[in-house]
């Protein structure tokens, strides 16, 4: 009788890997990027979910993942995988710049008021005069 080891199988989205595909000891979902938080900074474990908020390239041209847990909020990073969907990861990564955190009906007004000439020009433009 053969024995079937168990697949991996993701608490957040329910994502499992065809057969045969993929390994077992995943630290994050490849298709939702999210994970359970182990051991807090003080050592205590959490059980939190690790959700996917920002995505961080380091110098030597890593790319990671930056978690926030949904319970005790502590922020975390995990290394990108050649596994991971990169639909998922390109969404997260310009999050943004769809979703910035002012009105970007607002920008000429805010450029104004930073001591810019708030026209759509920009810094090169204002540079060349």
């Amino acid at each position: 009788m053969k024995i079937e080891k168990e697949r991996y199988r993701c608490p957040v989205c329910g994502w499992t890997p065809r057969t045969g595909e993929g390994r077992k000891d995943w630290p994050h979902c490849p298709n939702c990027l999210s994970g359970i938080h182990g051991k807090n900074e003080e050592g205590l474990e959490c059980g939190g979910i690790l959700e996917p908020v920002g995505i961080w390239v380091k110098t030597d041209k890593e790319w990671e993942i930056i978690q926030r847990c949904s319970l005790c909020q502590e922020m975390t990073s995990d290394p990108m995988s050649a596994d991971d969907s990169p639909v998922k990861v390109l969404s997260i990564a310009s999050k943004p710049l769809s979703e910035p955190p002012f009105p970007v009906e607002k920008m000429e007004e805010l450029t104004k008021i930073m001591g810019g000439r708030g026209d759509i020009g920009g810094y090169y433009h204002e540079q060349r005069k």
